[in-house]
């Protein structure tokens, strides 16, 4: 199960530059997560302001 990025958002970039395996890249409204990329480490969920990653 990866993580995925919610609608909440606000396509800041901080989560982009944490992913160690690069599986976060911007998509046409939000940022959004390669589920077959994620390795469920969570930082990207730590590096998030406004709490909008978490497990799918």
């Amino acid at each position: 199960m990866a993580y995925k990025i919610s609608e909440d958002c606000i396509s800041c970039g901080s989560c982009e530059g944490e992913c160690p395996v690069e599986a976060i890249s911007m998509g046409d409204e939000h940022y959004v997560i390669d589920a077959d990329a994620c390795t469920e480490c969570g930082t990207c969920a730590e590096a998030c302001p406004v709490g909008a990653i978490s497990l799918a």
